[in-house]
């Protein structure tokens, strides 16, 4: 972690808790179904797992707010170049994840995979489309601009949605405007499959309010910044998340919180829980140094190399699914089977599953942090 006097502990820890916590709801043991709060809604609605994807995104603005003071001593070509170069690898890494391993055996002959099958949009794509429009828009518009731009896209989304989806249902999973766009500049075979049809949570559409995120993750990684650790600082952010919390629970009403959909109200009550418990980290650990035996360090060694580690964690588990320990049982079943499943049954044994293979992936975290090797885009 960076010990100069312009980092904050408490945003660190924030941004290595979304990194475990991420890894542990993307990969559940198998054998049995995982704790409901461990499981997305399965359309409208909210559980803590919802939380996790938003916070990331709140988290990368939160690193904007450090990095992008940087781009005020450089030239609007300087600033394009670094900010287009970023969003092009990060989307390209995001792009072969989905491509990865590349290759597949049939009846012993290696075949590569072919792109026309592949995933276009997912996680890293909208973190690099999200980063990359919120860095255009805070770079170079006045803050009530971004304001204003931000609410638009909140308010035009809700409104995109009610015009142009099927007019029985225009917020179902097979009748919203997102999906439409998707099939039409995509196609079926691009888009991601896990719902049994053919609709991307991570859509082009969707895209647009989760611009939001990154933007008000920014804004809160500068106010702490600017006003230092004070009760302030905190009473502000409370009464702020507060206030989102509870615009997003009166839109709701109408625009329903859904993370598949990635609703306004959904940006509202992920980033109000955001500045509520980054507020908290704020109090513990920056005012109180609520840090008695150094424990923030398991959290801060994830953040500081969170985009390695999460791709690590997501094609690990690949090549978990691919290797065969006997016929129909691949390596991630048979050791859910014969172990995690024998030890604990059920949604424990998921659980305990999924603490373990985040903490494989830690472990990879801790070995880049002793040698001191951070890998940035």
């Amino acid at each position: 972690m960076n010990k100069s006097a312009t980092r904050f502990l408490s945003l660190d820890v924030f941004r290595g808790m979304t990194i475990c916590f991420m890894i542990i709801v993307n990969t559940p043991g198998s054998g049995a179904d995982a704790f409901g709060p461990l499981n997305h809604a399965a359309w409208h609605g909210f559980t803590p797992t919802d939380l996790v994807f938003p916070s990331f995104l709140f988290a990368v603005g939160n690193a904007m707010s450090f990095s992008m003071k940087r781009y005020l001593e450089l030239g609007t070509s300087a600033v394009l170049t670094k900010i287009f170069k970023r969003t092009a690898l990060i989307f390209l890494i995001g792009y072969l994840m989905y491509w990865f391993p590349f290759f597949s055996l049939d009846h012993g002959h290696i075949t590569l995979s072919p792109i026309s099958n592949t995933r276009i949009m997912g996680v890293l794509q909208r973190i690099a489309l999200c980063y990359c429009f919120a860095s255009l828009m805070i770079h170079f518009l006045s803050k009530q601009s971004v304001i204003i731009l931000s609410v638009l896209f909140l308010i035009g989304y809700w409104v995109i949605l009610l015009v142009f989806g099927d007019p029985a249902n225009p917020l179902s999973m097979t009748g919203n405007a997102g999906i439409f766009l998707d099939k039409f500049v995509l196609g079926d075979s691009h888009m991601y499959h896990g719902e049994k049809i053919a609709f991307d949570p991570e859509g082009i559409l969707s895209t647009i309010p989760a611009i939001v995120n990154v933007v008000i993750g920014y804004y809160a990684g500068k106010f702490i910044q600017q006003k230092g650790k004070g009760y302030d600082v905190i009473a502000k952010m409370l009464l702020t998340g507060c206030l989102l919390i509870f615009l997003a629970l009166c839109w709701n009403m109408v625009f329903p919180i859904n993370k598949k959909l990635w609703s306004s109200s959904f940006v509202l009550i992920t980033t109000g829980l955001d500045l509520v418990i980054l507020s908290f980290l704020v109090y513990a650990l920056e005012i109180n140094d609520w840090n008695k035996g150094n424990w923030t360090r398991f959290f801060t060694i994830l953040g500081k190399n969170p985009l390695p580690i999460y791709v690590l964690s997501e094609t690990l588990v690949i090549l978990f699914w691919m290797v065969t320990v006997k016929p129909g049982l691949n390596l991630y079943d048979w050791i859910n089977s014969s172990f995690y499943q024998v030890i604990a049954p059920g949604a424990i044994g998921s659980l305990l599953f999924a603490i373990s293979y985040m903490l494989v992936c830690w472990s990879v975290g801790w070995l880049l942090d002793k040698k001191k090797v951070y890998i940035r885009v």
